[in-house]
């Protein structure tokens, strides 16, 4: 008798998972203890799945669909079962109508032949998932070419994430036979990246065999043939987008690309010499520069239509880095009800501790660096607002790890101090400088961005004197830091001159309250207004 398989519970947040890939097909005989039959994308990982039932896998949803838990992801019976049964009685929650599912069952064609690939000598390398957030990856460079040999733990290419460009090393030993898509180029976890083998293995088969188990593979770089499909690697050149040029494409040499670059030329005003129309170094280094539009004469048309200026305007690729900060961003902003508290600190005391301090530390000590320890004090005592939202619970951290927003060429990253209450201030300065030259590098690695039980955001350097920050999940508050302003301020019945720091902490209202949030403010500003408080 057939058996439904339902969407898994995979982890006390998930509400739905994606079927990243399916590891057995329509048709395969699974059984009990040899049975992983899917990678399903959570919204903690992704995580190789294990069915305890035997039979023939009748039925799946496609590849990518996205469906709630307990929702219908497959069925098991036996070779030739009607099945229909179970989809029209089904009262689990799919991702289509039944009815169009019941439609497409109908529809189902037999099986097509697939080339036998298992006798040739190579193997597809994948795009790895680099980050809990990797949707895709970016080919930042290739460090080996085709027809180059590769050996195992060899550096292979660098790949852009949505958090930093990271190396990535071959798992494999042999040939380059093939590459997915020179630098620039998107390419999807799980899609083809490579193929690695001996120089004669038969790879394009190989590419044909993959494409067939239901893998996307971006069409920039495969060309199919309606006639004979054949598979065509990309030559090896580097192509820019452009408005100028036939179809929408430009052809330029690396080397071109990159003195241009650097000498600041827009690339859509060049004309190529080289090869059909390929822009080469001797187009560079002949550049003239176009003289700018000049008014229009009064015999060429009336004072009425003179044209002054000229439009203009460039349009620039969203890197991953990006899309993940929209996506991220915008998610907690209209989904977490955001509210505010204002506070002016006196920042004369901290001032001159910070003076004293930096006479004798072994790391100069930062404003900022006083800000991230008085607030993880504060927050050891006040853990109500180091907390998380999770839907059908709070999670209260007991552990401080305060988030430090750093400005990169990118967007913005958010690398991690860990255990900052039990931090000295050198050993916070120390370590903030060292994550911050990482993050603009682009050397962080997963370990350095995750974990995060509040955040810090900090304009003062740039004179922004105060403003509100959007909250970094999964926290429930972050902090933005002022500049120090000297200002006039009352004391003792008297006008004088202090120095004033303003902060504001955006809070998640289903997490924390106004009273929680203004009491853990108040204990922030005791700390930098007494410093001495820090130190003990």
């Amino acid at each position: 008798m057939a058996t439904k398989i339902l969407m898994p519970k995979m982890s006390d947040t998930m509400t739905e998972g994606v079927i990243a890939s399916w590891l057995k097909k329509i048709g395969d005989t699974i059984k009990p203890g040899d049975c992983i039959i899917a990678e399903i994308e959570t919204d903690k990982a992704t995580m190789e799945y294990e069915e305890n039932v035997s039979g023939v896998i009748l039925y799946q949803v496609p590849e990518k669909s996205t469906i709630v838990v307990d929702g219908l992801i497959a069925i098991v019976g036996k070779a030739g079962e009607d099945f229909s049964a179970l989809l029209s009685n089904s009262n689990t929650p799919i991702s289509t109508p039944i009815s169009v599912v019941k439609e497409e069952i109908k529809e189902i064609p037999a099986p097509i032949p697939i080339a036998n690939s298992s006798n040739i000598k190579a193997k597809i390398i994948q795009m790895p998932k680099m980050s809990d957030t990797m949707v895709e990856g970016v080919i930042a460079a290739w460090h080996k070419k085709v027809g180059d040999s590769v050996k195992n733990n060899e550096l292979l290419l660098e790949i852009e994430t949505d958090k930093a460009t990271m190396e990535f090393e071959s798992y494999e030993k042999g040939t380059l036979l093939y590459i997915a898509g020179e630098k620039g180029s998107s390419v999807k976890v799980d899609d083809l990246l490579c193929v690695i083998g001996e120089p004669d293995a038969d790879y394009k088969t190989l590419i044909e065999v993959f494409k067939s188990g239901n893998k996307t593979t971006p069409q920039s770089t495969l060309t199919t043939e309606n006639t004979n499909t054949q598979i065509t690697p990309t030559p090896n050149k580097v192509e820019v987008s452009t408005s100028s040029q036939e179809n929408g494409r430009m052809k330029i040499s690396p080397l071109a690309k990159k003195l241009a670059e650097e000498k600041g030329i827009n690339l859509k005003t060049l004309q190529g010499s080289g090869e059909g129309g390929r822009v080469i170094k001797r187009d560079i280094d002949n550049y003239v520069p176009s003289p700018a539009p000049t008014q229009q004469t009064t015999s060429q048309a009336s004072s009425s239509s003179v044209q002054i200026g000229q439009e203009n305007f460039e349009e620039i690729p969203v890197s991953q880095m990006r899309k993940t900060i929209a996506k991220r961003l915008a998610e907690s902003k209209f989904t977490a009800p955001h509210f505010y508290l204002t506070m002016e600190i006196r920042m004369d005391n901290a001032m001159a501790a910070r003076e004293q301090m930096n006479a004798i530390a072994t790391s100069k000590i930062s404003f900022n660096d006083m800000v991230v320890k008085a607030t993880a004090m504060a927050l050891k005592q006040h853990p109500a607002v180091n907390s998380s939202w999770l839907g059908d619970k709070i999670r209260i951290n007991h552990h401080v790890h305060i988030g430090v927003a750093v400005a990169v060429e990118d967007g913005l990253l958010v690398p991690v101090i860990r255990f900052a209450d039990q931090k000295s201030l050198s050993q916070i300065s120390a370590e903030t400088k060292d994550l911050a030259g990482k993050a603009k590098t682009k050397k962080l690695q997963p370990a350095d961005w995750a974990g995060n039980t509040f955040s810090i955001s900090n304009l003062g350097m740039f004179g922004i004197d105060e403003f509100t920050a959007i909250i970094n999940p999964p926290d429930a508050c972050i902090m933005a830091i002022g500049a120090i302003k000297q200002t006039a301020v009352v004391e003792n019945g008297q006008l004088v001159i202090g120095n004033i720091m303003k902060v504001t902490l955006s809070c998640d209202h289903r997490v924390v309250d106004g009273a929680s949030g203004a009491a853990f403010l108040k204990t922030f500003k005791d700390l930098l207004e007494a410093p001495v408080r820090m130190l003990v």
